[in-house]
This record gives C-alpha cells, structure tokens and sequence, in this order.
C-alpha cells in the first residue's frame, strides 16, 4: 500500500482562485458600515479569491437560510460558489442565532475550525473566547466558516486559518 499523499502536495493540487459569498449577520450595521464584512472581501481578494456574492442580514434564521441555501445551489450562468465566509451572531446573547442556524444546515462539520479559532483567539483575549461560538463545515460541496462579528476576530480567522487553508478545505469538499 503506497503511503497517502501530504497535506504539501494537497494544498499545491488546490484551486489558487476561489469563488466566495460573504455574509454579515447584523441587525444594524450596512455596507458603509460594516467594517468586518469589508475586512473579509478585501484579505480574500488580496489573497487571489473572487467575492461573487455580498450580503447583510439581520439575525433571524430564515434571512440566514435564504442566503446560505441561495449561494450553496449551483446556478445557471453564475460562478459556482466554492465557499460562504460568514461574520456576526456568533455570540450568546438572545438574539445570536448564527451557531444553531447554520450547525443546522451543515452536512459535515468541522469542530477543528471553531477550536482551532477560540485557542488562537485566547491567546489574544483570554477566557472571553468561550463567548464565541464559531463554526464551520459542509453544506454538501460548499464549505461555510462563520466567524464572530468583531473586525479582531475576522482578522484573526483570515490571516491565520481560513486564507491559508481555504482552498485545501475546497479541494478536498469537492474530491469526487
């Protein structure tokens, strides 16, 4: 049996170029307004990405569902969208309801990505990272990252984990 190729030759056979939506969860923040949102189109396009898709809803699940079940369905004529960066509503007062929206649509989770998020995370802010409630995984083929809805913490998430292994997550979504 030949050894498994390694996460080197992974990441090197792994698209350079992606296509991404990218979601704010936000009762009130707007375009102008909405600095992490901002924060996380420009890293990706710097990074290469294309950012196909940008939206801003309020924190209610079936606004959320709408987008997510929107950009995950291949459309005719339109970029397929390789992945769904997602910022805000992380938290745990009542109205955060990202986390329970979300974990409810993912056909594969990634528990890595919000631990791996909330130990990067204290060693900036401390035991405050356990209000977050980052998450990740599949939505069949298309791979969504939630982040928390504070410009720190999407800087955190994108120059330390998802731009580095974004397309990586995307080759091997969509192995067939």
């Amino acid at each position: 049996m030949s050894p498994s190729p390694s996460v080197d030759e992974h990441r090197a056979d792994a698209p350079a170029s992606l296509n991404l939506a990218v979601l704010t969860v936000s009762d009130t923040r707007t375009i102008a307004t909405d600095a992490s949102g901002t924060l996380i189109v420009e890293r990706a396009e710097a990074a290469g990405h294309c950012v196909v898709a940008r939206a801003i809803v309020p924190d209610e699940p079936d606004a959320q569902r709408a987008f997510f079940e929107a950009q995950a369905r291949p459309r005719p004529g339109e970029p397929d969208v390789h992945a769904i960066l997602v910022t805000g509503g992380t938290g745990i007062s009542p109205r955060d309801q990202t986390y329970e929206t979300v974990s409810a649509l993912l056909t594969k989770p990634l528990p890595g990505f919000g631990e791996l998020f909330r130990m990067l995370s204290y060693a900036e802010i401390g035991p405050a990272c356990l209000l977050s409630r980052a998450v990740g995984g599949l939505m069949g083929r298309t791979v969504v990252l939630v982040m928390p809805g504070s410009r720190a913490a999407v800087e955190l998430a994108m120059t330390r984990i998802i731009l580095p292994e974004l397309p990586h997550l995307v080759r091997e979504a969509r192995k067939v």
